[in-house]
């Protein structure tokens, strides 16, 4: 049957041959192979059906199709810089990035719009509040305040949106190019005033350790000079006991001696040979000496110490 030379089978056929390559193009996409920490949100006449995990899965063509894919993997998501002002009126540039995972695919996907997007103003306008509370100096120092604090308001907010803020980490805070070369300034003096601090204490330890010295010094040669003189006197003293005990022996012996038959008859002669000798000496040419009369008896003085002589 053919219309107008047109046959009209080789259309019906050609439609149907339209109609089962659609057919067939839909059963394949109908076949779902989802990936390990992924989710698909399914909707099935334009109204949410299901949320299909990882592995093999097949939808009714033509009725259901994948509205939303997710990636459960925790992901990082920049922060653009923004200006914030700290409570004494620096203007300072932030920057940071946010840890974040899909842990309800149908919330992400239905209780907002676009939850990177949100999330990202989100953690900008709380950096911006937690800022304004603290002056510049504390901004360097107080960065985990300003994290932990953006991170509790965003994981209350994502509890709505079916996402998890892991954290929040600041990358940079850049100060005007003025406040960075006066806190430049500011640590160099401080470091100055440290090498400063640090030589006078070394000076200070080198004082103290050059007086301890001399005194351990000092204290070494007074203490050496008083066991010299202690060994000197001790010396001393045991030289003159020794001479005392050597006298006192000697006068003993000479004592036994005298009271020994013909003991004063040796002493005699003893003393009379000493006596004629400082005799002798006074005879020089050039010794003047005024002597006592009697110095010349010799009897007078051997009886004036107890030695007369024996007559028989």
């Amino acid at each position: 049957m053919s219309i107008n030379g047109i046959d009209t089978d080789l259309i019906v056929m050609a439609i149907w041959g339209v109609i089962f390559a659609i057919f067939v193009l839909k059963l394949f996409k109908s076949i779902c192979l989802v990936p390990t920490k992924s989710a698909y949100i399914v909707e099935r006449l334009g109204k949410y059906h299901s949320t299909l995990d990882a592995g093999f899965h097949a939808l009714i063509p033509f009725f259901d199709k994948v509205a939303y894919i997710h990636d459960l993997k925790e992901e990082t998501i920049d922060v653009p810089p923004q200006e914030c002002f700290s409570s004494d009126e620096v203007n300072v540039e932030v920057d940071g990035v946010i840890y974040i995972s899909v842990i309800d695919p149908v919330k992400a996907s239905y209780g907002i719009t676009d939850y990177r997007y949100a999330a990202i103003q989100l953690a900008q306008t709380t950096t911006r509040s937690v800022i304004g509370t603290l002056d510049l100096d504390r901004t360097f120092e107080e960065r985990d305040v300003i994290s932990a604090k953006v991170v509790e308001v965003l994981d209350e907010a994502g509890s709505m949106w079916g996402i998890r803020v892991h954290r929040y980490e600041i990358k940079n805070i850049t100060p005007p190019e003025t406040v960075k070369n006066a806190m430049e300034m500011q640590v160099n003096a401080e470091r100055e005033r440290r090498a400063l601090l640090a030589k006078s204490e070394g000076d200070k330890q080198s004082k103290i350790n050059r007086s301890e010295g001399v005194m351990a010094e000092t204290i070494n040669r007074s203490e050496g000079e008083m066991q010299r003189r202690i060994n000197e006197a001790e010396g001393k003293a045991q030289e003159i006991l020794t001479l005392a005990k050597a006298t006192s022996e000697s006068i003993e012996r000479l004592a036994v001696v005298i009271s020994s038959e013909g003991g004063q008859s040796a002493l005699r002669m003893q003393l009379g040979e000493q006596y004629m000798k400082q005799l002798d000496g006074l005879s020089k040419p050039d010794s003047r000496v005024v002597l006592p009369g009697n110095l010349v008896n010799f009897e007078y003085w051997m009886e004036s110490i107890g030695l007369k002589e024996d007559k028989p």
